[in-house]
């Protein structure tokens, strides 16, 4: 399955009425129909189509129409099932190999709404401020409410340079406007970096260096841009690593197989188990850690998700690496294409995977093994978004469960279209410092190397809680 299935798990996350709370799912029975039956429904599909069309007080669009009801029925079993017409899965493959046009943007869209999933690193979209969680609520002034998923990426595509407006909701509730220029965006996968703590002095020799792996998504080129970071950050002697899937929405299934081969000498990565109870696939790794056993932290938040949780499941239960930072999407089901031989094709979950000690993390998520909020602002507020995968009103269950502005004139509205919204412009050095999740993880992983290096008991010695504030 995982060799000869090209498996990609995209993140597809609901919202919904705005900021209003999640309520809980009712369960209701599934419903099964004779062939019989099934043929009646179809034909009485049929003739709802043509009642409509010819019924409907315009011209109706007859390819909308059907895919709609196409749309509807795969949106019926799950929110990541849907139709992808030729454009869409053209579109979908692009995105999925590292470059496309627009903002930088990861959206999904549930009834009616916009969400952002994550802004892709240094996009438009990163830089203009927009963050995970923020709602769409207008495109150049056009509300965007029952727009699908790819309308309003359509929306927001356009030519390289040319200007768009949105107005975005944070979970505040405070609207606002701003104007983004799209550019060619290019998905860089892996970043590395060599780092050390924001105080620490980089003319001592005996300064320790921690290397920095950040990825942004999870594609065709991660595992080979991951062999090469390493190699590259071996060459400084780095006493540890930080691994950060923060707002990372997922990707290739094989390549988290890979990212945490990589990591691991032995040991179960991932299983998935399908339709039928005979239907599980496990993963090991295979011999050989790329680190050979330095420290690892792995850095997580609520917009970590799907492959992302692969990673730090497998990494935390084979006791190789340390959590850090907080809960993550819980997105735990895997998705296929599959092709239906006119260019178009559906995009279906077709299993659940869980963590080598048999945890399902769907509607859960990862948890950390030390919790650390954001920032001193967000430790205070904990303003992390309340909506998961948890939120979708019709996500898979865990079967391992136990349980406005003032109005401006037309010349400000003008002005606004063409003023391209202004960001802050940081040095490496100056983000690093106010990361106090990442500050954190490079101290645990000198607290690690400590431990291996002066046989401390546990790292966690250095913390007096589980919680850093």
């Amino acid at each position: 399955m995982f060799k000869n299935l090209v498996v990609f798990m995209m993140l597809l996350v609901p919202v919904m009425d705005c900021v209003a709370a999640p309520k809980k799912k009712k369960e209701e029975p599934v419903v099964h129909l004779t062939d019989e039956q099934i043929y009646e429904e179809l034909k009485k599909l049929a003739l709802v189509f043509e009642v409509a069309r010819d019924n409907f007080v315009e011209e109706a669009d007859e390819k909308k129409m059907l895919e709609a009801a196409m749309n509807g029925m795969l949106g019926a079993l799950d929110p990541h099932s849907s139709y992808l017409s030729a454009d869409d899965f053209k579109e979908f493959n692009d995105k999925s190999h590292g470059e496309f046009g627009g903002l930088g943007i990861q959206i999904t869209s549930d009834r009616g709404a916009v969400r952002v999933i994550s802004p892709i690193d240094d996009t438009p979209a990163d830089k203009a401020g927009i963050k995970a969680g923020d709602y769409i609520t207008h495109i150049d002034g056009e509300q965007v409410f029952d727009l699908t998923l790819n309308q309003a990426v359509k929306k927001m595509k356009g030519r390289p340079g040319t200007k768009v407006k949105l107005t975005v909701v944070s979970d505040d509730g405070e609207p606002k406007e701003m104007t983004l220029k799209r550019a060619i965006i290019k998905v860089e996968s892996v970043k590395h970096d060599v780092k050390m703590l924001a105080d620490a002095d980089p003319d001592d020799k005996e300064t320790p260096k921690i290397g920095y792996i950040r990825i942004s998504d999870f594609g065709a080129t991660t595992s080979r841009d991951l062999n090469n970071a390493i190699k590259e950050l071996e060459k400084d002697k780095v006493v540890g690593y930080v691994v950060d899937v923060r707002n990372n929405p997922g990707g290739y299934l094989t390549a988290a197989i890979d990212v945490s081969d990589a990591f691991l000498d032995s040991g179960e990565i991932v299983s998935t188990r399908g339709k039928e109870k005979t239907d599980i696939e496990r993963v090991f790794a295979k011999p050989g850690d790329a680190v050979n056993g330095k420290p690892i932290v792995v850095l997580i938040n609520h917009g970590s998700a799907s492959a992302s949780e692969i990673v730090a499941g497998a990494l935390q239960d084979n006791g190789r690496g340390l959590v850090m930072g907080s809960q993550s999407f819980g997105k735990g089901s895997v998705q296929q294409q599959k092709p239906l031989g006119d260019g178009t094709a559906i995009h279906i979950t077709i299993a659940r995977y869980y963590t080598p000690s048999g945890r399902s993390i769907q509607n859960e998520g990862i948890t950390p093994d030390i919790e650390v909020l954001h920032s001193k602002v967000e430790v205070l507020e904990k303003k992390e978004s309340m909506y998961s995968e948890a939120s979708f009103k019709n996500s898979l269950k865990n079967d391992k469960a136990k349980k406005k502005d003032k109005k401006k004139s037309d010349k400000d509205e003008k002005d606004a279209d063409d003023e391209e919204t202004p960001f802050e412009e940081l040095t490496d050095e100056e983000k690093d410092a106010r990361d106090y999740q990442l500050q954190r993880a490079m101290e645990m992983v000198i607290a690690m190397d400590t431990v291996k290096s002066r046989s401390i008991t546990s790292p966690t010695d250095v913390f007096a809680d589980d919680k850093i504030e």
